[in-house]
């Protein structure tokens, strides 16, 4: 198995792209060590998954934008695994406002809750890493190419993303630790199950592949990402969006 006995941390990995990922590293032979903010319940639900499918997973809560949370539940792996091999930066929150509706704690809320908590995990990690070795992958988002009238804290926030996404894979290459990012468009998630009928028919047609995206359309490619097949890749964001954003 490709992620036979490596110790996978996903964060946000109770619901939508985040479960769909554990799920998929835990069927590749990975120790599974989900991070939630508060769902209890869902977060058990995908650990209890990936145990019946003869995995390994274990679930603790944290805000992962509040650094002694972070600390707190790194130390607790530590105490139960011994090492991260693999680190999922996925949680992170979606507001929209307008600019004449951005204040300072939106902006601070938005880019701690996706941003921050990626800075947070990466750095308070990385003394748990192998020596030598290790993958990093980041959730960033289409809309850093092309942004939406309402979205511009959003991507702004997920532009951040990708930058230290490069930034920390030239500084954690001589470690051998590859750091990339994905960038999804709309993808089929509680939380996108409000978005008007209409604005999801139109990204369905806007994409060439003719659809919206499911999670495990993009939990396949952070688990290729997470791989050694690619351990020649890093400092990238990879868009995943069927073809619907044209970033060049």
């Amino acid at each position: 198995m490709k992620q036979a006995d490596k110790v996978a941390v996903v964060t946000g990995g109770s619901r939508g792209i985040g479960a769909a990922i554990a799920r998929k590293l835990a069927d590749e032979g990975a120790q599974l060590v989900i991070v939630y903010r508060s769902n209890q319940q869902q977060a058990e639900h995908v650990v209890a998954d990936i145990i019946s499918r003869g995995g390994k997973a274990v679930a603790y809560a944290a805000d992962v934008s509040q650094e002694q949370a972070v600390r707190n539940v790194l130390s607790a792996i530590a105490t139960r695994f011994g090492r991260i091999d693999i680190l999922i930066n996925n949680a992170g929150i979606f507001e929209g406002r307008s600019l004449s509706e951005v204040d300072a704690e939106h902006i601070a809320r938005v880019f701690n809750g996706n941003m921050g908590s990626m800075l947070l995990m990466t750095r308070h990690a990385l003394p748990l890493f192998p020596e030598h070795g290790g993958r990093i992958v980041n959730l960033s988002s289409n809309l850093i190419y092309s942004p939406r009238i309402g979205t511009a804290i959003y991507a702004a926030s997920k532009a951040a993303v990708s930058v230290l996404t490069h930034a920390y894979a030239l500084e954690l290459g001589p470690r051998g630790i590859t750091v990339n990012a994905v960038a999804p468009a709309m993808t089929e998630t509680d939380m996108t199950a409000a978005t008007p009928p209409a604005r999801r028919a139109a990204v369905a047609n806007g994409t060439p592949l003719g659809r919206v995206a499911q999670p495990q359309d993009i939990a396949d490619v952070v688990a290729f990402l997470a791989s050694d097949d690619a351990r020649w890749i890093t400092g990238r964001t990879l868009l995943t969006d069927g073809g619907l954003t044209d970033a060049l």
